[in-house]
């Protein structure tokens, strides 16, 4: 084994690929794997890498081979006995090679959770990515239907209680992401941009019309957002008749609405939208989204490729593309609710009330912790203009 194997560290795959050659000289590759191999698909034979593997995990009975194991926060390379490998669920699995189904419960758990649990010099305070990540995994578990309901449930809990770590106040992407909002012509191009889509969109009907039709979708997704900043599932959940309806007759404006069960927080969110945007909504409705229904008969606004509603991770990523493609500005469908937020402040300081209401906040603490830090850059634009003001009075006595 040591006259195949490296000396050195290399993963247990690399390991494995080392020592397929010399097990299974002069052995021919599966028919299956020399088709995809001839068809330029970069495949392994399985059974060969299980049977490496497996030989492998004797070396380390053995002692021949040491297995090790890198991880933490600050890297550490620790060296498995070969009992303690034995104690962890998948880890000798061929296809596991890891610490998936390792819980609490094991004796395993409590050595590796010393070796690479959190960094008790930083503290136990969770990371802005792990509580972002908690968010995403309940996201997925719904839209996936992969766990039922109780499993779920459980996940949220989860996600709720790291919402609770979270440091309020704006991080340093959205403080980059604000200062480019709040520069003068910037928001201006984000709030044009649907309308240079939809006619970009006509131009293309007659050529591409499916195309065109998600052009006309994404404009839609866009002007909705600039002035009713929905959460993205929210966003993709709009039913006409029951979420985009016209109060007063099929004359009159839309408005967009949500009872408070189908918001996250539990809060009614109404928008009544202006006739511009009813107008650009009515003309995709009647023009382009029967070319995105393809024949079935359903409610959704945005509807998917197939049946149901668009999925939330394609929308996400198609609006924030085409927004930089458009504009160059780098944003995300919930950053629409970090610039609402901060460009009625700017007009409106102070006025947290305001902006809890209209992002839809529980309370009021919410909305203020989520704009720690905008205070200096209003302040700082009020004591600009008072030095202007200043400058301009002694031109005049200038003059």
């Amino acid at each position: 084994m040591t006259d195949v194997l490296s000396i050195g560290y290399v993963t247990l795959l690399q390991a494995a690929e080392m020592l397929q050659p010399s097990m299974f000289a002069g052995v021919p590759d599966q028919a299956a794997v020399i088709r995809l191999r001839q068809m330029g698909a970069n495949v392994s034979d399985g059974p060969a890498t299980d049977r490496a593997i497996a030989e492998i995990w004797k070396a380390v009975d053995s002692g021949t081979v040491r297995p090790m194991v890198v991880g933490g926060q600050r890297r550490r390379i620790v060296r498995l006995d070969p009992a303690t490998t034995k104690q962890i669920p998948t880890l000798r699995s061929p296809r596991g090679r890891g610490f998936t189904f390792l819980r609490p419960s094991n004796p395993a758990f409590h050595k590796l959770a010393g070796w690479f649990g959190p960094d008790r010099q930083n503290g136990d305070t969770p990371k802005v990515f792990t509580i972002n990540l908690a968010s995403r995994f309940v996201a997925i578990a719904k839209e996936t239907k992969c766990v039922d309901d109780a499993h779920c449930e459980r996940l949220d809990q989860m996600r709720r209680d790291l919402e609770d770590e979270r440091r309020g106040g704006l991080t340093d992407k959205n403080t980059a992401f604000l200062r480019q909002v709040l520069t003068p012509g910037v928001w201006h191009r984000v709030v044009q941009l649907p309308m240079k889509m939809m006619e970009t969109a006509r131009l293309q009907q007659s050529y591409a019309p499916v195309k065109a039709a998600v052009t006309a979708q994404l404009a839609v997704a866009i002007a909705i957002l600039t002035v009713a900043p929905v959460r993205l599932a929210n966003l993709t959940a709009i039913l006409l008749g029951a979420n985009l309806i016209k109060p007063d007759g099929p004359d009159s404006n839309y408005w967009l609405v949500f009872p408070d069960y189908d918001v996250k927080n539990r809060v009614r969110l109404e928008y009544p939208l202006e006739p511009y945007l009813t107008r650009l909504i009515e003309k995709y409705v009647h023009d382009f989204r029967p070319t995105l229904l393809r024949g079935r008969n359903e409610d959704w606004l945005f509807p998917g490729q197939h049946r149901g509603a668009k999925g939330k991770t394609s929308f996400s990523g198609q609006i924030s593309d085409r927004i930089y493609e458009g504009t160059g500005v780098r944003m995300t469908v919930h950053q629409f609710r970090r610039a609402a937020g901060a460009l009625l402040l700017s007009r409106r300081p102070g006025e947290y009330e305001l902006v809890r209401q209209l992002l839809g906040h529980r309370n009021v603490q919410t909305t203020v912790n989520a704009y720690i830090g905008l205070e200096n850059i209003q302040a700082s634009e009020i004591f600009s203009k008072i030095v202007v003001e200043h400058m301009e009075d002694e031109l005049e006595a200038a003059e």
